[in-house]
């Protein structure tokens, strides 16, 4: 008996020591640099905000906080990367809601399941926006519906790439609209936007990250937002539901996730230091020009944030009978 008393006085030091290193190493985190996986090619909305938190958290954690662009596949090779990261907060994935909400949805076989990952925040949220080329001459919603239905399949939309929630918002105008256009995938955001100013491309829905800025300039024409009130920066710019497609509703989401098996504990402390930064009034003057909600909630907010998102465009996706791709 009294040999078995200090096996586990033992065991219990031993498990106490183990808890105390586990702690100092997360206090301690981070110790080197951080890698943030945008799994888009750079250039495009999240990958802008993306490098306004990189440089927040730089600062706040005395490390350099590098972003590495790992485009393909709707964002899956990027999120597969940080999938089979380490669990020690060295690697995480900014990513819009492919890798996070829709990519289970689009591919038949996915490198890793977004149900897995280790949520950490929500960062913004950002409607999106009807743009269109400024050699299109539409200039309002309802001109943009007739202009489709004169000619169906002919007025051509760009996308950002099969899967993006840019081509569900699309599909969502042509089911809510009754009209049919004719799609245009790009390989990511900057090409679609690219061909939509040069006026090879009629329209796209885009990002207010990246339209608003373009918008300002003069260099397209916003007709119509994606939420469900209009937006403080565009207040001449209607909602697509009072502008004639009842029901309407496009918005997207910038959040961080861990590989799978993170510690709740370095997850804890990731979510405030990122929640920190989102309340800082230099990181929010910086992010102004980017036409994004910021979301300084809570690692619980985020992962029923996610769920939400999951469930909502898995709902479009099925009811628009889009088949998952190989």
């Amino acid at each position: 008996m009294p040999s078995f008393r200090l096996a586990i006085t033992a065991l219990a030091a031993l498990l106490a020591v183990a808890a105390r290193a586990s702690a100092d190493a997360q206090s301690a985190f981070p110790s080197r640099n951080v890698k943030l996986v945008v799994p888009y090619p750079p250039g495009g909305g999240t990958d802008l905000l993306a490098r306004a938190l990189a440089q927040q958290l730089g600062q706040k954690w005395r490390q350099s906080v590098i972003v590495e662009n790992v485009g393909g596949a709707g964002g899956n090779v990027g999120a597969e990367q940080v999938a089979r990261a380490a669990p020690d907060g060295y690697t995480l994935l900014f990513a819009s809601p492919g890798p996070i909400a829709t990519n289970a949805y689009m591919y038949k076989t996915m490198p890793y399941d977004p149900a897995d990952w280790t949520p950490i925040a929500v960062v913004a949220t950002s409607p999106y926006v009807l743009v269109v080329s400024p050699r299109f001459e539409a200039s309002t919603l309802p001109q943009v519906i007739a202009a489709a239905r004169a000619k169906p399949g002919e007025l051509t939309a760009a996308t950002p790439g099969i899967g993006s929630v840019g081509q569900f918002a699309t599909i969502e105008f042509e089911m809510l609209a009754n009209v049919k256009v004719l799609q245009v995938p790009y390989k990511g955001l900057a090409p679609a936007v690219t061909d939509v100013l040069g006026g090879n491309v009629n329209m796209m829905f885009d990002m207010m990250a990246t339209s608003l800025p373009l918008y300002r300039a003069g260099k397209e024409k916003i007709v119509a937002v994606g939420a469900t009130a209009r937006v403080p920066a565009l207040p001449d710019a209607p909602t697509l539901a009072e502008a004639g497609v009842a029901g309407y509703r496009a918005v997207t989401f910038f959040g961080i996730v861990a590989p799978p098996h993170t510690p709740d504990a370095l997850a804890d402390k990731i979510n405030a230091d990122v929640a920190a930064c989102l309340k800082d009034p230099a990181f929010i003057d910086k992010t102004k020009a980017l036409g994004m909600d910021l979301s300084p909630g809570s690692r619980a907010e985020a992962a029923k944030f996610f769920a939400d998102e999951r469930a909502l465009w898995g709902k479009v996706i099925t009811q628009a009978g889009i088949k998952p791709a190989e």
